[in-house]
């Protein structure tokens, strides 16, 4: 449901247009049964980048970028829930013997708008399409970004720790939800 709120407020603030984004989040049932996430990912990289943009593991550019921002966060994901006593290998809906930090991914997906919008922001500056040392380092710069509690601002990085500690809260029935920030003001 975070997910797809997250991806229409940067489709939103990118191209100005409004979006149901948030109407279609509510209609999420539990375990994604009625496949809502793909539905609304489907709609989201076709608006969000030029016509014709697939989002692919190995695809053309610029998955590159997005994939070398979500191999950032991951890391600083799983270092947070690690840091709160949790185990990476295992996940809440990702779930695989092969994957090593299947809750990383579990946890990292409402932060994924983030690299979403370095990548556009990139895009707009930069005319590389291979990625070098100056793009990575802009990147890596998410971990920066100022995220929103209810009465605070915090990095990313410092938000992800209170995310990783509220889920480790809820696990010992101390929390009911995660506690995740809003990623615009």
């Amino acid at each position: 449901m975070r997910p797809i709120k997250n991806q229409g407020l940067l489709l939103q603030k990118v191209t100005g247009a409004k979006n149901n984004f948030k109407f279609l989040a509510s209609k999420v049932l539990s375990g994604d049964t009625s496949n809502m996430e793909a539905v609304t990912a489907n709609f989201y990289w076709k608006s969000f980048f030029e016509q014709g943009f697939k989002r692919e593991r190995f695809g053309d550019y610029p998955n590159n970028f997005l994939n070398y921002g979500y191999a950032v966060l991951r890391a600083a994901v799983a270092r947070a829930l690690s840091g709160s006593g949790l185990l990476n290998a295992l996940g809440i809906h990702h779930k695989s013997k092969y994957n090593a930090f299947a809750l990383a991914d579990d946890i990292m997906e409402p932060f994924r708008p983030f690299v979403d919008e370095a990548v556009h922001t990139i895009m707009q500056h930069y005319d590389e399409q291979e990625l070098n040392t100056e793009i990575k380092s802009a990147l890596l710069q998410i971990l920066t970004l100022t995220v929103y509690f209810k009465n605070e601002m915090s990095p990313l990085m410092v938000a992800l720790q209170k995310t990783a500690s509220s889920l480790q809260q809820c696990f010992i029935r101390k929390r009911k939800k995660i506690k995740y920030p809003k990623l615009w003001n």
